[in-house]
């Protein structure tokens, strides 16, 4: 019997009574003293308005009070990380940064961006995350020396307001790497509280590579975040179905305009929804204890199964076990 077997019974217990998930289940024992072995981070996932234009100084302010707005509500709620959309103060337009205008898409011309602004929102971001004590990442274009283009990035800011990461989306959809964003080289992990958190940016949700790849690096979530406004139907599955087949936990974040198909949310262990944001035209979080459960088998079964466990059982030399055999 493991040292958690009796929380378990109980969890189950709970669910069978109220009909809540597992993972919902056991957030209501969480803070009991007599949870040994379990660790719990509280963290928030944003869900904040579409925002397109990098030379539209109103829009980049209104963005980044925005923001800081979502901040303080999400340090209200207790939580030590706030996680933010891909481009979250200004995800720019292919055609409006067009060199070519707007009917044509062409190399962008990055000039049309107000790096002076994104720089002040930035900077304002970075000291009341530093007020607050609240580790906040988000999406924002990362300028580079000319003639290079910027990295499509999300930036990693501690509770000390310090920047201690960044990443750059490495799988950059056709338009990105043909006239916009210049692809990272590596994957970012960090820390917090014992936690150890991977980031992912845009349309790499579509490679489970990259998700196998930061399970292999030992993480207990990924922050996923995405643009647009036109849905990605098929991401909030694959999604859960990186959450539940690494064994970790996912959060995804994205803008008000996708929330119609696929809200923001928190994704736990087994593939569920833990916490997801409401369908709003408004910025709006979700909150979530995500846990660390070291009595779970099954991360270590996954590990061991991929890792060559079933060659030694597998047949050769028998006739019978041709794969053009029926009998």
């Amino acid at each position: 019997m493991t040292r958690n077997a009796k929380l378990k019974r109980r969890v189950r217990s709970r669910c069978a009574k109220t009909g809540e998930s597992y993972t919902a289940a056991l957030r209501h024992f969480l803070h009991t003293p007599d949870t040994p072995g379990f660790h719990s981070f509280p963290m928030a996932v944003a869900q904040t308005r579409f925002f397109d234009d990098p030379g539209d100084l109103p829009a980049l302010r209104a963005s980044g009070a925005e923001m800081r707005d979502l901040m303080k509500k999400a340090r209200l709620e207790g939580a030590r990380l706030l996680h933010f959309p891909e481009g979250t103060l200004c995800s720019p337009n292919k055609r409006i940064m067009s060199s070519l205008g707007r009917r044509e898409i062409g190399p962008s011309d990055w000039s049309r961006c107000n790096w002076d602004a994104f720089r002040t929102e930035i900077e304002a971001i970075r000291a009341l995350a530093g007020q607050l004590k609240l580790w906040t990442v988000f999406g924002a274009a990362h300028r580079l020396s000319e003639p290079h283009r910027p990295h499509n990035s999300l930036y990693v800011i501690s509770d000390r307001g310090d920047l201690v990461t960044r990443y750059d989306e490495r799988l950059l959809s056709n338009t990105k790497i043909s006239f916009m964003y210049s692809p990272g080289k590596r994957p970012v992990t960090f820390e917090v509280d014992g936690f150890r958190f991977g980031c992912s940016l845009g349309m790499e949700l579509h490679y489970p590579e990259v998700f196998i790849d930061y399970e292999q690096r030992d993480v207990d979530c990924v922050l996923f975040s995405t643009t647009g406004e036109s849905p990605q139907t098929a991401f909030a599955a694959e999604a859960l179905g990186h959450a539940a087949s690494n064994s970790y936990w996912l959060s995804f974040s994205a803008h008000t305009p996708q929330s119609i198909v696929m809200p923001s949310g928190i994704a736990d262990p087994a593939g569920q929804w833990a916490a997801r944001c409401p369908h709003s035209e408004h910025a709006v979080l979700a909150m979530a204890h995500i846990t660390i459960d070291p009595d779970s088998p099954a991360k270590p079964w996954r590990r061991k199964a991929r890792s060559g466990l079933y060659a030694a059982f597998q047949i050769d030399g028998d006739p019978r076990s041709d794969e053009t055999s029926l009998f």
